[in-house]
């Protein structure tokens, strides 16, 4: 799957995470952060750092990979 923007990033990781019957404190916990940070992915808000949003993806089983355009 491509994802083109935050708000599609963090439906993904929801519905990951609903799947495996976590709640978002439970994938907050596993990641170390507050529960507030796990809704702002959720919503796509862009202000959720990088290594936060990499870390809530691989603990609800995501591997993100970059690839260039055009090639």
């Amino acid at each position: 799957m491509i994802v083109s923007d935050t708000h599609e990033f963090g439906r993904e990781v929801r519905a990951l995470r609903a799947g495996r019957e976590l709640t978002q404190e439970q994938l907050a916990d596993a990641i170390g952060v507050n529960r507030r940070v796990i809704g702002e992915l959720e919503r796509g808000k862009g202000s959720v750092r990088l290594e936060i949003a990499l870390a809530a993806a691989r603990a609800v089983g995501l591997d993100v990979e970059l690839r260039r355009r055009g090639g």
